[in-house]
């Protein structure tokens, strides 16, 4: 009988039928009926064939059993470096040559597990280990090692080729973006956990499976990635948009491999945290659902004496979860010969825990205690709040502020009797003793840094305990040292932001509509900090049309405020009325909450913003000018709806208007964009309008205003793409290059009624926005080719009544996120690459439940990177002589050894080096009255015309000409410079018509002011 295919298929799907109800029915079977059915499957199915004894534990969970054989598949090697080749090309040859390397090691250290480690153990009689641990043990690495040779005989093959196609980076898509590879190391890294659990185990209960690991340990690294290869690849080269999209795709299998492996050790954690609670309702508690582990560090916890001495320090695990803190000891049981080869998890004894909301950071210089009737409790000891300052810390500082403070109570009430002499003496006056008084202010400036300095590595916790008998609340302090100033940022930012996390409107904040709001959002997610009108009452008729971020350093931040307040600077927020008037407030953003600096007027709407950095150095030689531009700072351009552009200086809240020019056209200008030493301004005739920066200035010049024609439509938008400068006209887009204006122009949307509304870069793409519809388009910067396009959808019950579509009115890409603000009011965020790949989206989306009224006109995003001087970690024990005194040093020893010259004095060698008093006066010569010295043949030969200094005189008014660089101490070495970490923090900011929760039970009341709502994310290194 002859069968056609269509009858296999349908044979072998009634036989795959068959053999998933019998693996069904020998799972829910003893052992002795699994092995039957097994021999019994093999025997009637034909296309399955006979595994290993040894192996018949292991689960078919439909991974293809591949046997690579060298022989017929050799690894890849790279033939002789041909000549003629450029410096581009060598580098790439030698980055090929380190991917084949690291792949090959890595290949090599898999089968060394496999062969080394998990056949010895299978085949040990008597065993060793059990055969269903040794399948927990090395779970899925037979997958991965499968999944790597095949990558490798691919690898090879494009090896053999390099020199005519030099291309590699589809190899790595094709390779890495099979979900296959995504659930084989999943399953790897979640069942991680189990198996060094069950190592630990086993090494501590048979010994012969310790000395096995003795003999057998090594170590293994991990395969690399082509980013370096994309760094050598130029623009236009056939293999520079696969790398990108390779980078992509290894990016993303990254991050969700790193997702699985953080949930998979937070959950371990509260499980190993939970097995060693007594309590029982804490047990409960930690056993929830609802618990997330934020962060977990060993701290060192110090007690402290009533003078600041050092009673005693131990090691303590303290545990940052969603709503609580805890505090345990740290007891680690074992043979000490273990930890060498497996981690072992250490058992913890709670000490104690805390709500969330209870515990507060208390830092050098704030009150105690935060109420009037709490106890205080240090050291063991009980103290009523307020009688007495703790001082924490090294207690000599402590006791040198105090001697200084009470020197500058003494020098001034010297003054104030100096005041009342009866002569007039030049260096014993008035002005004398008030430069005395500011030099011990300034000395007590720099104590005060040098304790900030000493607690730059200590957290100090404010924690509530039990009531006292008489039910008074009790607090008490809990000090820990931390590994780095990094550490205590990272703790003082998260306890901050997970007290933002319980309040109402982040609980919960965002929901996956995808899954029906199943998924549960991370902690990660950006919290809703805060929301605040942007006008008074009385100016709410104001359209919101744009708003910035002017980021100002700010040096008078402490260091937890640092930590947890929003990016330093300032924003702006732009806004019209009628056709003759416009109004900018300005915002401080350096505070949790945004507060109202300033507000002026315009004569017009505004419709644009733009920020301009000041010019650099080689911006400056690019004008090919000899004279050197002022530094007029940073700036920010303003567009007008009459076609004004105006340029304010950023420097602070004064909002100086520098410059008023009006576009030759007279036309609206709907938005600017800076490239270099060119200002683009999109007019709503079509055109572009470019200035160039005037010779010797660092303003523009309005009389050097060219014109590119774009199309008949408005532009609407402008966007900076490396020495381009992209602008959207109707469905199209024109790229003017650099100084040349040349253009070149694509098709966005097929509709020409459709026009590109908004534009947002990430890495090697644009996403566009479209007046009409959902959707968002992704463009390649360099090919311009369309590579993805998504649509933003929101459930219908989250419309207001009559809205049947949404649309995108804002876009904005922030720290891995593309945020899309839509007409309706609400906020979705969609997860991009944060690498310089393509930024596709290939995660879920998330929808805010906290939502404008009306449309979204604006997302701002705000970053700023923390000051270098939180990050240095400056030795407490050094004090003065490591921070501030150097140069007080140095001035001093000089001063001294002139006085031994003159004296010949031995004994001034056993005096105690002064600390050198000055901060304005160079000298006394110019001051009115005689010279007051006890040398009077000196004094006599003087005269009031020409004074010279005294060794006297000059000890105590010598100074440099910079009377404050002994005040800066000395600068980072090289070796600091290169270690340096950047510390970010991040909001983003929307602006539209009210506030409202989406919420079923929420019943928000409607309101048609214009808000700000702030979403707070968390610091990053």
């Amino acid at each position: 009988m002859r069968l056609g295919a269509r009858d296999v298929s349908q044979l072998k799907q009634n036989y795959d039928i068959k053999v998933q109800q019998l693996i069904k029915a020998a799972r829910n079977g003893t052992k002795d009926g699994l092995e039957k059915t097994k021999i019994a499957m093999m025997r009637k199915v034909p296309f399955l064939s006979k595994k290993d004894c040894t192996d018949a534990i292991e689960e078919d969970s439909g991974y293809l059993d591949v046997t690579v054989s060298e022989l017929k598949h050799p690894p890849p090697q790279l033939s002789p470096m041909p000549d003629g080749l450029s410096s581009q090309q060598v580098v790439r040859r030698h980055i090929l040559g380190s991917i084949i390397q690291s792949e090959r090691s890595y290949l090599d250290s898999l089968k060394r597990i496999l062969l080394e480690y998990k056949k010895p153990l299978m085949e040990a009689e008597p065993r060793i280990l059990s055969l269903k641990k040794i399948q927990t043990v090395f779970y899925r690495l037979k997958e991965i090692l499968q999944c790597h040779s095949m990558f490798q005989i691919a690898l090879a093959s494009r090896v053999a080729e390099w020199d005519n196609t030099e291309k590699i980076g589809d190899l790595f898509v094709a390779s890495f973006s099979k979900s296959m590879v995504l659930d084989v190391y999943s399953d790897y890294i979640n069942n991680f956990t189990n198996a060094m659990g069950l190592i630990k185990k086993a090494c501590m209960s048979k010994p012969a499976f310790l000395e096995f690991l003795k003999v057998n340990f090594s170590t293994y690294k991990s395969v690399c990635v082509p980013q370096d290869m994309l760094k050598t690849t130029p623009v236009g080269h056939q293999d520079r948009l696969p790398l990108q999209l390779a980078l992509t795709e290894l990016e993303t299998l990254a991050e969700k491999l790193n997702e699985q492996k953080r949930l998979a050790e937070q959950l371990a954690e509260i499980q190993q945290l939970t097995r060693s609670v007594s309590d029982r309702n804490l047990s409960k508690q930690l056993n929830s659902d609802q618990k997330q582990l934020i962060l977990s560090e060993t701290l060192i916890e110090t007690v402290y004496g009533e003078k600041g001495q050092v009673l005693k320090s131990k090691e303590r695990k303290v545990f940052l979860l969603n709503d609580m803190l805890v505090c345990a000891n740290i007891n680690v049981k074992g043979p000490p010969d273990i930890s060498s080869l497996v981690p072992i998890g250490p058992k913890y004894a709670v000490k104690w825990s805390a709500p969330l909301l209870q515990v507060q950071v208390v830092e050098v210089g704030q009150e105690t205690p935060q109420r009037k009737d709490s106890i205080y409790q240090q050291s063991g000891k009980w103290t009523a709040a307020g009688v007495r300052k703790l001082f924490l810390g090294p207690p000599r500082l402590y006791q040198e502020l105090q001697e200084l403070q009470h020197d500058l109570s003494v020098v001034e009430e010297v003054t104030l009797l100096v005041g009342t002499l009866q002569g007039s003496y030049q260096n014993l006056n008035t002005t004398v003793g008030q430069d005395w008084c500011m030099a011990l202010q300034r000395l007590i400036r720099i104590k005060e840094d040098e304790i900030q300095c000493a607690n730059k590595c200590r957290l100090r916790l404010m924690v509530p305990g039990k009531p006292d008998k008489s039910g008074h609340p009790v607090s008490f302090t809990v000090v820990f040292s931390t590994p780095s100033p990094i550490s205590k940022i990272s703790w003082v930012n998260r306890l901050h932001l997970a007290k933002i996390a319980l309040r109402d409107e982040n609980l919960p904040g965002w929901v996956c509509v995808e899954d029906d709001e199943k998924t549960k959002p991370p902690f990660w997610c950006p919290l809703l900090a805060c929301q605040l009108p942007v006008f008074t009452p009385k100016m709410q008729d104001l359209k919101l049309q744009a708003a910035l971020y002017n980021p100002v350093h700010c040096s008078l931040l402490g260091f937890s405020a640092a930590s947890t307040s929003l990016p330093q600077g300032y924003l702006w927020v732009a806004s019209g009325g009628d056709d003759s008037h416009g109004q900018v407030e300005i915002f401080s953003l350096n505070r949790p909450t945004p507060r109202s600096v300033k507000s002026f007027s315009l004569g017009s709407p505004v419709l644009c913003l733009e920020y301009i950095t000041e010019p650099s150095t080689e911006e400056e030689l690019e004008t090919q000018t000899s004279e050197v531009l002022p530094k007029i700072g940073n700036t920010i351009c303003v567009g007008l709806l009459d076609g004004n552009i105006l340029v304010y200086g950023s420097v602070d809240t004064a909002a100086q208007c520098l410059l008023t020019f009006c576009n030759p056209e007279g036309c609206p200008v709907l938005c600017l964009k800076h490239s270099a030493n060119f200002l683009f301004a999109g007019l709503s005739n079509g055109k572009v309008a470019v200035y160039n920066r005037k010779s010797g200035e660092g303003l523009w010049d309005p009389d050097s205003c060219r014109h590119v024609v774009i199309g008949c439509a408005p532009v609407l938008k402008l966007l900076q793409i490396d020495e381009c400068v992209w602008a959207s006209c109707a469905n199209q887009v024109s790229v003017i290059e650099g100084s040349s204006l040349r253009t070149q122009s694509f098709e966005v949307h097929p509709d020409p009624m459709v026009s590109v509304t908004h534009m947002v870069r990430a890495g090697g793409g644009v996403w566009m926005a479209f007046s009409e519809g959902s959707s968002l388009r992704l463009f390649h910067t360099e090919t311009l080719e369309h590579l993805q396009e998504i649509n933003i959808s929101t459930p219908s019950a989250y419309l207001s009544p009559g809205q049947k579509s949404v649309c995108v009115t804002s876009l904005l890409i922030c720290q891995g996120l593309l945020w899309v603000g839509t007409a309706q009011g609400i906020i979705v965020t969609l997860p991009v690459p944060r690498l310089e790949g393509i930024p596709k989206i290939t995660g879920k989306g998330m929808t805010s439940l906290n939502a404008h009224n009306g449309p979204v006109e604006f997302l701002v995003a705000t970053s700023s990177i923390l000051s270098q001087d939180f990050l240095k970690r400056d030795s407490p024990t050094e004090g003065v002589d490591s921070s501030g005194g150097g140069e007080d040093k140095k001035v001093t020893n000089s001063s001294q050894e002139s006085l031994q010259q003159a004296d010949g004095s031995p004994q001034a060698e056993d005096k105690t080096k002064g600390v050198l008093l000055q901060y304005q006066l160079r000298s006394t010569s110019q001051l009115p009255g005689k010279l007051l010295t006890a040398r009077l043949e000196e004094s006599s030969g003087s005269t009031q015309d020409s004074l010279e200094h005294t060794l006297e005189d000059g000890s105590i008014y010598e100074l440099s000409d910079d009377p404050e660089v002994w005040v800066r101490g000395p600068g980072p070495s090289s070796k600091e410079e290169t270690r340096r970490e950047k510390v970010t923090s991040a909001a983003v900011i929307s602006g539209g018509k009210g506030f409202r929760r989406l919420a079923k039970s929420s019943n928000s009341p409607d309101s048609s002011e214009n808000m700000l709502m702030v979403w707070q994310l968390p610091i990053t290194v």
